[in-house]
């Protein structure tokens, strides 16, 4: 056929149109071959092993524009093409072909540090902590490698670049001060370990579950429900109270009993309160006392530890203590006091001098 034979750019149509059926080919492979993987791997979160999850994910990340343009470069070698042109086609497809590289290799970190969390989280928290940010930094390292490796490739002088980045960075961390203070302080979290994921912190008014700790941010899950998001810089200037260190926890108590009671009921008092703290499990019984004589009560305060650091059980330990303590002095017929204001009238005033009551 004649038209085949048609030149464009000193090729004949027909080798135009084999390098085009080559892209063309390549792409409806690698998308066929995409969405047998998807299906195939589909319910890989179910399998017992997770080396499918790495495929499904690399999968994914194969991106097909920077396919194309790798097969483009390759079906085109053979034609009679203007060298600039050509060098041009070569150095698109070089640094589509490291960005690929670099999608697959942050995908490989990525299923490393998944998999690490998921083996480790619950008892090596602070290992979780420390994996992730050099994952981030391992990330970082392979785009800048790959980069070099893509300008190296490419003509450009690597000396030269670096020492010009030098010079720029230089430029670059005055007029970012803020956000690198963010850095070193996201680094200090990470090396010294105030605080690890999945820690219960307190920070000023704020409290709340570690989730994530990033370069710049902290991010916290509140009781409530909602997050929040601390700058590293502040949470190394804040006294921060970590309650998932805490070993064992000091509880104190006050009750008040009614002025009516008798002196050996009060004596008795601390003795029953000790009494059910030891048999309260968890706990250590530090001390009653009888504190001191209130406005409108006898007020006694008890001190004891719990154990475990665990807020619920602290709370079941602490409702089991006055509930027992609730039953024990109604059974000595003590009653605890309330709120109260007694009206003394010292004398009513002669009918006739018309003054108003003395009144205390």
């Amino acid at each position: 056929m004649e038209w085949l034979e048609y030149r464009i750019y000193r090729n004949p149509l027909s080798d135009w149109l084999v390098a085009l059926a080559v892209v063309v080919v390549v792409l409806v492979l690698i998308g066929a071959v995409r969405r047998l993987l998807k299906r195939r791997f589909r319910g890989a979160e179910k399998t017992p092993t997770d080396l499918d999850d790495l495929l499904l994910d690399l999968v994914v990340r194969t991106k097909l524009p920077l396919i194309a343009i790798v097969t483009a470069y390759g079906s085109i070698t053979h034609l009679q093409i203007e060298p600039i042109v050509l060098r041009t086609m070569r150095g698109a497809a070089i640094f589509a072909a490291l960005f690929q590289v670099g999608f697959w290799g942050i995908g490989f970190i990525d299923y490393f540090i998944a998999r690490y969390r998921r083996k480790r989280f619950e008892t090596d928290p602070a290992a979780v902590t420390t994996i992730a940010a050099f994952g981030f930094f391992g990330k970082i390292a392979i785009w800048i490698f790959l980069l070099l490796i893509a300008l190296d490739n490419n003509g450009f002088e690597i000396t030269t670049l670096i020492a010009g980045l030098g010079v720029g960075g230089i430029a670059i961390a005055l007029a970012t001060q803020n956000i690198l203070g963010d850095l070193f302080a996201s680094l200090s979290i990470v090396v010294d370990k105030p605080f690890v994921l999945g820690d219960f912190i307190i920070v000023g008014s704020e409290m709340g579950t570690v989730e994530r700790i990033g370069l710049k941010t902290t991010r916290v899950r509140s009781l409530s429900g909602e997050q929040l998001v601390f700058s590293n810089s502040d949470l190394l200037q804040s006294r921060v109270r970590n309650y998932k260190r805490m070993i064992e926890r000091r509880a104190v108590f006050r009750f008040g009993v009614l002025y009516d009671t008798t002196r050996e009921q009060l004596e008795r008092i601390p003795g029953i309160v000790e009494e059910i703290v030891r048999q309260t499990p968890d706990t250590r019984f530090d001390r009653a006392h009888f504190q001191k004589f209130g406005d409108s009560s006898l007020d006694f305060e008890v001190v004891y530890w719990m154990l475990v650091p665990d807020y619920n059980r602290y709370m079941d330990a602490q409702q089991r203590i006055n509930l027992e303590l609730f039953s024990r002095l109604r059974e000595i017929g003590v009653g605890f006091a309330f709120p109260t204001r007694t009206l003394h009238v010292e004398s009513w005033p002669d009918a006739g001098t018309g003054g108003a009551p003395a009144l205390r």
